[in-house]
């Protein structure tokens, strides 16, 4: 019955990934395209043995959205994103950058991400105050009773959206480029606007991949962790890369329930080749047309402000560096995680060459 409990685990992931979809259409990205981001993962973890899959992922989503004001910002900002971790991943440096910069400086960028997150969670609810304040209560009511994401994000999005649909018979028409079943190519836009906010998406990842990544592998049971880190950078790269010059939604790495079952590969692949149908069949903007985006804020509140940002905060601030990381933390939160990780590297290593204490 292996297989039984491998697909369960399988439409777990899929029904949790679902909604973050549905944020990913809210900000105008083409779901079709990014089939084939799942299809190319699912291909590489068949071949390479790999545990971890990528899916839609809240934190990059909410981040390029934040940084990018149009389809064509965002889409240039996941391409040169995905170039910059294409080779960090191919010349197996990311282990490398943690190791330079310090767990306390990243932990301090995380958590920075946390409090950006929830920042964008209450400016949604402002935005549609009567269903972005439903969902952040119910997801906070939800999450207090379960301490389960996947449960604070089905029933937070599955109740705002029946109360719109319902209450006041909402719906929304996506854009036609959204929900089109064809391919259509967004040429890259550079300018230092588009490179930061790639330098900040790259470094958010750097961060997920190396935190979700092993938490992921942890999940196994298996000794050494199965993961391997260079592998997974590589194909999340590769996904992003082709589908952003399509106008695709990115995918990244996830903590993924699937890692748990009997057969953690083949549950990871089941899982990705049942969203590349989903999206390859126009399921997805079907059920996006009666989804508001507000509905997404309270599952992202409760990510950024209970789950990543106190775990993250107390690492950072226990060890030599506190201060530092206190910096980066706070700069990330105003500004982008590009911003926060380089002021915490340029205090960890500029104050000692000036004589002065950290």
């Amino acid at each position: 019955m292996h297989w039984l409990a491998d697909f369960l685990a399988a439409i777990g992931v899929v029904l949790n990934g679902i909604p973050q979809g549905i944020m990913a259409m809210t900000l105008g990205f083409a779901v079709f395209p990014t089939a084939f981001s799942f299809g190319l993962a699912a291909l590489v973890n068949g071949v390479a043995g790999s545990v971890a899959p990528i899916s839609f992922q809240a934190e990059s989503l909410a981040l390029t959205g934040h940084l990018g004001k149009n389809l064509r910002e965002r889409t240039s900002i996941i391409f040169f994103g995905a170039t910059i971790m294409l080779v960090i991943g191919l010349t197996g440096s990311l282990t490398k950058i943690v190791d330079v910069l310090g767990s306390q400086i990243m932990a301090g960028m995380m958590a920075g991400v946390g409090l950006m997150l929830a920042k964008i969670a209450l400016q949604m609810a402002k935005d549609e105050a009567h269903f972005g304040w439903l969902s952040i209560g119910m997801a906070a009511v939800t999450y207090i009773i379960s301490h389960d994401l996947v449960w604070t994000i089905a029933i937070s999005v599955i109740g705002t959206s029946g109360y719109a649909v319902i209450g006041e018979h909402y719906r929304v028409t996506l854009p036609a480029h959204v929900t089109a079943r064809k391919f259509q190519f967004v040429k890259p836009l550079v300018s230092v606007k588009i490179l930061r906010g790639a330098l900040s998406l790259a470094c958010l990842n750097i961060g997920a991949n190396i935190s979700y990544g092993l938490i992921t592998g942890q999940m196994t049971g298996q000794k050494p962790n199965p993961v391997n880190l260079n592998l997974l950078t590589s194909t999340q790269a590769l996904a992003d890369f082709g589908t952003s010059l399509l106008g695709g939604a990115p995918v990244e790495t996830i903590i993924s329930a699937t890692a748990s079952a009997p057969e953690p590969v083949v549950a990871g692949i089941i899982m990705m080749l049942i969203m590349a149908v989903i999206l390859l069949l126009g399921w997805l903007p079907k059920i996006g047309q009666y989804v508001p985006s507000a509905s997404i804020a309270g599952f992202l509140l409760i990510l950024g402000a209970v789950v990543i940002f106190p775990e993250n905060a107390a690492t950072a601030m226990h060890g030599s560096l506190s201060t530092v990381a206190g910096i980066t933390l706070v700069v990330t939160a105003l500004v982008d995680p590009f911003t926060g990780l380089l002021s915490g590297a340029l205090l960890k290593f500029g104050l000692p060459l000036l004589g002065l204490g950290i």
